[in-house]
């Protein structure tokens, strides 16, 4: 987006200069900003380039203006293809429901059983302590 004027290959931009675009767009800091303000005033061609740049952010909001946004008919096509799609088996269940559904129905009996004689003995022995 830095829009130059030609210069000697050996000559590097200077910071000013490769600021220009934030400044254009608004996004320096204000210090940064009254910085590159008094470059331009300063330099002729920095405020050459500065033109070009502003110039240049202008055209580039006008484009992207002028191509528009999807149609609504494409936004309707699009969300009705996703709703339309299966969901698939593993995301209509949840993790708990999987890991319960792979236990065999005598395995997940032993499993409840264990985990109430486990409660019972805490209840037990928490319950001890308090008295």
């Amino acid at each position: 987006m830095i829009a130059t004027t030609k210069r000697k290959p050996a000559e590097a931009p200077c910071e000013a200069e490769l600021l220009l675009p934030w400044l254009v767009t608004g996004r320096l800091g204000t210090a940064e900003a009254r910085r590159v303000r008094a470059a331009l005033a300063r330099d002729p061609h920095l405020a050459r380039d500065y033109t070009a740049v502003q110039e240049e952010y202008n055209e580039t909001i006008l484009l992207h203006d002028a191509l528009g946004g999807p149609s609504p008919r494409a936004m309707h096509n699009l969300f009705t293809a996703i709703e339309s799609e299966p969901l698939p088996a593993r995301a209509r269940q949840g993790t708990a429901a999987r890991m319960l559904a792979a236990l065999s129905p005598r395995l997940l009996a032993f499993a409840a059983a264990t985990a109430l004689i486990v409660l019972l003995v805490q209840a037990v022995v928490f319950g001890a302590r308090v008295l």
